[in-house]
């Protein structure tokens, strides 16, 4: 094999329907070369809407599932190759990661997977990479099984800075089991306004431990009952968790920090806070507006940097849910491990020092600052705290007790934090990773 010239023929052109596996090479490559984020890439995609919902499904299945086994997939071409690919020819692997994750890991009939790979090649007018394509998705087929049952799943689809970073932090065993948790398809956690029980039936949905609702829908979620009379809203497990240990917030004022999309401002307002929900992003802002319009619920918005912003008298409490690297959300997220690096996670820790130390200037004396972020890193957990902490803020500590915790006392850390990684709830799918930590103004 060899990896030839990407300027190829020019007999082929481009196809101009839409196709899912052309939208899905597209997509694959708006990630993993030019950093874009995948969500914003889906829905950024001018052809995705133009697929039959069947086919827009099997894109977004189709790249979901390739980044989400990455490390292995790219394993798997390599062991077929007899001589690596050029950096040039990155579309060719982009091809090759499509067709190997359909013959590997989406079951799709070997002839299928493999034509429609040459096909996506020639239309890409790669033609002088059409008969590798073709050998390196036919060796697969032969061999993909046998190469596969070698394969350390969990630890190549994890890159190196993250592996190291959760065995210092967490031991080998644990750090394995995070990876492991991250292989599997997310299920869809929910949380209800009231009648809980009630939800549960409707939605044939088990009620977990921690207080949410978990479901596996076989459709949309805005099909799904309740949705539309803003019954219950979409939020995972962990991120239900923080405002739990603000207490009883009825009537008390609670500043919402970096609040979009709203999950916990709606569960704040549902609870009777009086709440002032602050993001910098007017498109995060508008969907937080949307979503409380949906539920029927009330919060004051502000756009504004949360840095500079104050609120005009001292809050009883302000909850900060800051912008981190998401390493907790691989499960949902599985771009994540292929868009962050380390120089991510120190930018961001300094970062969420600032807006800590922000926080803490908007409650009353006696008032609470709950600090959280959806990152498994601990530079961007108990680091954080600690360092402000040790410029004498006039906070303290205010650890979270076995009670407060009842459902979750398994998360609680030796300094009364809570901590919840993906392994958490493994008997009933995992959960995302969270770190939780409060505050008080003496």
């Amino acid at each position: 094999m060899h990896s030839g010239h990407l300027c190829g023929k020019r007999n082929h052109m481009p196809q101009t329907l839409p196709d899912a596996r052309h939208s899905a090479f597209d997509i694959l490559g708006s990630v993993l070369d030019r950093k874009r984020p995948l969500d914003e890439a889906l829905d950024a995609h001018p052809a995705l809407a133009r697929l039959t919902g069947s086919d827009r499904a099997f894109c977004r299945n189709l790249v979901t599932t390739t980044l989400r086994r990455l490390g292995q997939i790219d394993d798997l071409i390599d062991g077929c190759l007899h001589k690596p690919l050029s950096g040039r020819a990155r579309p060719v692997r982009h091809i090759l990661r499509l067709g190997a994750c359909q013959l590997s890991f989406l079951e799709t009939p070997p002839h299928a997977a493999v034509d429609t790979s040459v096909r996506l090649a020639r239309a890409k007018r790669l033609d002088a990479y059409t008969r590798l394509v073709n050998a390196v998705l036919r060796g697969l087929d032969r061999r993909g099984k046998e190469l596969r049952d070698g394969q350390d799943a969990p630890r190549l689809n994890t890159p190196d800075w993250l592996w190291k970073s959760w065995r210092a932090a967490y031991g080998e065993p644990r750090c394995r089991k995070i990876a492991t948790a991250h292989l599997a398809d997310p299920p869809l956690d929910v949380t209800v306004k009231e009648s809980a029980d009630v939800w549960a039936r409707r939605l044939d949905a088990t009620p977990l431990p921690t207080g949410s609702l978990r479901l596996r829908p076989k459709g949309p979620v805005g099909d799904l009952p309740g949705f539309a009379q803003g019954a219950w809203w979409v939020q995972d497990a962990a991120a239900a968790l923080p405002v739990r240990f603000l207490g009883a917030v009825e009537g008390r004022h609670v500043v919402d920090l970096c609040a979009a999309p709203g999950g916990k401002t709606a569960q704040l307002a549902a609870a009777g806070a009086r709440v002032t929900a602050v993001d910098v992003s007017e498109n995060r802002m508008a969907r937080l507006r949307g979503n409380l319009h949906r539920l029927g619920l009330d919060a004051e918005l502000v756009r504004a940097d949360a840095i500079e912003w104050r609120p005009a008298e001292p809050a009883d409490a302000v909850l900060l849910d800051a912008p981190c690297s998401a390493t907790g959300t691989i499960r949902r997220h599985p771009d994540v491990p292929w868009l962050k690096e380390p120089g991510d996670v120190a930018a961001l820790a300094r970062r969420q020092r600032r807006l800590l130390a922000a926080a803490l200037r908007m409650v009353r004396s006696g008032g609470f600052v709950l600090y959280c972020t959806c990152s498994l890193q601990p530079e961007e957990g108990r680091a954080v705290i600690d360092e402000v902490l040790s410029a004498g803020c006039g906070f303290a500590p205010a650890p979270i007790g076995q009670e407060e915790a009842a459902g979750c006392t398994d998360f609680l850390t030796a300094e009364g934090d809570l901590r919840t990684l993906p392994c958490g709830l493994a008997e009933h799918g995992g959960m995302d990773g969270f770190f939780i930590s409060r505050l008080r103004r003496r």
